[in-house]
């Protein structure tokens, strides 16, 4: 710790920090645009001036910028000195100069840290009689609004998008009075995280388009706390809806997981929610018309209650992306024995394994905090852009880790961003990526290599091996990739902090095995190493704790007619398995009831469809990919036709069994039942405050203190204030009127502070800068490192790769924007899916009498496709890749071999 003096009084702040890191950490109030706490300081804006002291004898002291100064021991400061006061507002007189007055029509207004920094200066009057400069504002895409002329050229923008993302289509142009950021010409950003620009621009430059197409002010959106369900990583969010619409995602911060960011698509793929493919009412078959007729909710749960009586069988379908308690009273339906976790054996499999590496390996499994503190990383078989792009900004940041230590050395602080990538300039860390074809990762790789699924494992075992000798040997390895395996065996022990990253989207307990025996090895070496598996879905990890068989399992069921009634929970099963398998399943059921959210292929051959709750709709718990189990809370006003699918199940086994009541009255009661039932848990988990929380008596607001007001939201309907709903399954209420302080970290759902009207307000609820939030971060770990054990390693080493003549390997190829199921409905995100495709490298392309773009024939198996061809340089000869997740795409089995012609 060190001691410092600010305006007299002494505080205590950490080690390493500069001095407006320290003041913001001590709750004090100093303005700043250029800095950010992720990206550190440059000391572009001038705006956190400040007078240091030389001792306690200087009363004159000097102007230095606090980003840019050390809070060593023994500093002396002044924040309120007059002339630090005058200085700063001069500095913000300056960078109004241009700017327009337009913030009552600017979509930041009311949540403008501009605004915020001018009140804080004391700025109030323009002097400026001048013509003010102007710019042309550019086309970036369906998810940022670009307005240029509200630009004070702070450099945040760039230097997030292309110093922290590592994007290169965003650049800063000219100079002077004329500086200009943006792209060289119109077109859609192409990083994976532009949308980030909106929270990160401390002005109305960059916006939110989606937000701006149903637009309401900060202060008229109901918010609460959620999870990103959009892919395995669990990233923390706040939903703002405002009269029953989803209006905006933005970050919520938590230290272990996503931090300051998240990902374009767990930003802008809430947009589902609104989709018009969206079930909204309980639906009946009509066998005459062969339609649907909607029917009342009690009509509904009375036929499936009616229906589930007369049957001898019934079972019940989960899902990897319905929460917890869903799965798990489709569970306690059917019984543990009729229970099916909604995936096919492979995937099913997978996740087992996985899971069991977790919780018996060595290695400690990692969040993305801790991805980002590795100093070197092993990616096998895992195009993170397109599978976790949050994991892959993380693995961003590890890539500077090693290449800094120079900057330690010679006393440059971590925070001093712009001398240390001077220092540092385009050096790379030891990060290796082993995949089928090329990812934008490479460019901060120092080694990247190309090869088929099996070969991929291959190496990982090959790496073992040189780190253990123990561990299982692979023959038949070229020299010269020998030669790698050794660098990375060494660079790996040589590391600090150790990472291998894998996962699920090659479909290969190999790969799996093989990470898990590097890790291994490399933890028997005396190394901390960590290991970090990418799960394909928002609870995948979480149907593993609930356990479920296989659906192939239900599909002989089904030949034997062994099956009467089939519930399907949240699962289109045309993306799990081949179609006519699903035909023939469904087609043997007498009778198919499917609670969903979007109208899908299996909700078409349903006889009873009931609509399903979305994230934005309900209550419930998910568990990430590194073993957090975290909770999201209903953003929406209750819909008495939106149940979560538990609510759904729980009013049915109230009318089939009345004698037996659950008890589920709220998300707690069920909750803590499925807690104590199933072992896998261990018993009560506190995921987040219960129901009964409350501060001074109060529950926390969804809406904040400067909320419009009730009455004036339904004045065209009645001029008194309708009761707002109640809410039996939280601590928050849907009003403005309740607790306005610093909740627990779960119970986030806004940021504000006096004189904190923007984002950046989450310094005040940090308990120090870039540090855990003040009530603790959401989420419990329920899976640590057993370091008791000895190294065991897998030995399921799979033969080498050979090509065949005129056939191909096809994997599995991932895109950010279409290979997930719910955000592909949203409509920013249908603007960006791409068409279906068959890719090749240049030579393997040139067999093949097509040119690039053209269309060719893919057959696989009795399957046949007619698809685009494109050319991409990264795969390898004999391998084609098959983007997965696209419509006419579904329900493929890959890797698998295939004929293009």
């Amino acid at each position: 710790m060190a001691e410092i003096f600010i305006d007299g009084i002494k505080y205590q702040v950490a080690d390493g920090q500069n001095l407006l890191q320290a003041s913001l950490s001590l709750g004090l109030n100093l303005p700043y645009f250029c800095w950010h706490p992720a990206m550190g300081s440059v000391g572009a804006c001038r705006q956190c001036a400040v007078i240091q002291y030389r001792d306690e004898n200087d009363t004159r002291g000097r102007l230095v910028m606090a980003c840019l100064t050390p809070a060593t021991n023994g500093t002396r400061i002044s924040i309120n000195s007059v002339d630090a006061r005058t200085f700063r507002a001069k500095v913000i007189e300056w960078l109004m100069v241009n700017h327009p007055h337009d913030c009552p029509v600017c979509d930041e207004g009311g949540e403008c840290h501009l605004q915020d920094m001018t009140v804080m200066t004391g700025h109030n009057y323009r002097r400026f009689r001048f013509q003010k400069r102007t710019h042309h504002n550019q086309y970036l895409g369906p998810f940022v609004n670009h307005e240029m002329n509200r630009c004070i050229a702070c450099y945040r923008c760039v230097r997030f998008y292309r110093d922290y993302a590592v994007g290169d289509d965003l650049n800063v142009f000219a100079a002077h009075d004329s500086v200009y950021f943006g792209r060289q010409e119109d077109g859609v950003l192409e990083s994976e995280f532009a949308g980030n620009l909106v929270e990160v621009c401390p002005t109305g430059v960059f916006t939110d388009k989606t937000l701006k197409h149903h637009y309401a002010r900060k202060w008229d959106l109901q918010t609460a706390p959620s999870i990103c369900h959009h892919c395995g990583l669990g990233c923390n969010i706040i939903g703002g809806e405002r009269y029953g619409t989803m209006r905006r995602i933005l970050n919520r911060y938590n230290s272990e997981v996503n931090g300051y960011f998240i990902c374009d698509r767990g930003r802008f793929g809430y947009e589902f929610v609104e989709s018009d493919k969206r079930i909204r009412k309980p639906l009946l078959r009509n066998e005459a018309n062969d339609s649907f007729d909607i029917i009342n909710r009690a009509e509904a749960q009375t036929q499936i209650a009616d229906i589930i009586s007369r049957s001898q069988s019934v079972i019940g379908i989960g899902s990897p992306r319905a929460s917890l308690e869903s799965n798990y009273a489709l569970r306690a339906l059917v019984g543990v024995e009729s229970f099916f976790s909604g995936m096919g054996a492979r995937e099913n499999k997978l996740i087992s394994q996985i899971l069991s590496i977790q919780r018996k390996g060595m290695a400690r499994s990692a969040s993305l905090h801790d991805v980002e503190l590795a100093d070197a990383v092993l990616i096998l078989g895992e195009d993170l852009h397109n599978t976790a792009p949050m994991m892959a900004l993380s693995v961003i940041q590890a890539s500077h880790n090693q290449p800094m230590k120079k900057a330690f050395k010679i006393k440059i602080p971590k925070w001093d961003d712009i001398s240390i990538r001077e220092l540092i300039q385009n050096d790379k860390g030891p990060l290796f990526n082993v995949t089928p074809q090329a990812t934008k990762l490479d460019k901060v790789m120092r080694g990247a290599f190309r090869a088929s699924p099996d070969d991929i494992a291959r190496i990982g075992f090959a790496i073992a091996h040189a780190i253990d000798p123990k561990a299982p040997e692979v023959g038949e390895m070229p020299d010269e990739l020998r030669s790698a395996i050794g660098e990375i065996a060494t660079e790996l022990k040589n590391a600090e902090r150790p990472l291998i990253l894998s996962g699920m989207s090659l479909f290969s307990d190999a790969i799996i095995g093989a990470a898990a025996n590097i890790a291994s090895a490399l933890c028997a070496d005396g190394k901390p190493a960590e290991i970090c598996y990418i799960l394909p879905e928002c609870n995948s990890l979480g149907a593993g704790f609930i356990e479920g068989v296989e659906l192939e399992k239900v599909f002989e069921m089904a030949d034997r007619g062994e099956i009467d009634t089939a519930i399907i929970v949240e699962n289109d099963l045309y993306r799990r398995a081949d179609m006519q398998l699903i035909d023939q399943f469904l087609s043997k059921c007498k009778n198919v009831i499917v609670i969903d959210h979007l109208q899908n292929q299996t909700t078409a051959k349903a006889d009873i469809v009931l609509p399903a709750a979305t994230f934005a709709e309900g209550n419930g718990t998910l568990i990430n990919n590194d073993g957090r189990i975290q909770r999201f809370f209903l953003i929406k006003d209750p819909n008495p036709d939106l149940y979560e699918s538990w609510r759904w199940i729980r009013d049915i086994m109230a009318i089939t069994n009345p004698d037996e009541s659950n008890g589920w009255n709220n998300l707690d009661d069920i909750s803590n039942a499925m807690f104590n039932d199933i072992p896998s848990f261990g018993g009560s988990i506190q995921v987040a405050p219960p129901a009964d929380f409350r501060i001074e008596n109060l529950k926390i607001a969804r809406k904040i203190h400067r909320n419009s007001g009730r009455t004036a939201q339904y004045a065209d309907v009645n001029v008194h204030e309708p009761m707002p709903p109640p809410d039996n399954d939280s601590a928050l209420n849907f009003t403005m009127e309740g607790y306005h302080g610093k909740p627990p970290g779960a119970l986030n759902t806004n940021y504000w502070a006096p004189g904190w009207n923007s984002v950046q307000s989450l310094n005040k609820y940090q308990k120090e800068i870039a540090g855990p939030l003040l009530g603790g971060d959401p989420g419990v770990r329920l899976i640590e490192a057993n370091k008791d054990v000895k190294a065991s390693y897998f030995d399921n080493i799979p033969p080498k790769f050979e090509s065949r003549k005129d056939q191909w390997l096809i994997v599995p190829l991932y895109h950010i924007y279409g290979s997930e199921e719910l955000s592909s409905e949203a409509d920013g995100i249908s603007q960006l899916l791409p068409d279906a495709y068959v890719a090749l490298n240049p030579s393997e392309a040139s067999k093949i009498e097509s040119v690039a773009g053209g269309t060719v024939s893919l057959s696989i198996g009795d399957k046949m496709y007619q698809l685009q061809l494109l050319v991409r340089d990264g795969l390898p000869d004999g391998v084609a890749g098959l983007p997965v997740g696209l419509q006419g795409l579904l329900g493929m089995t890959l890797p698998d071999w295939g004929r293009i012609g």
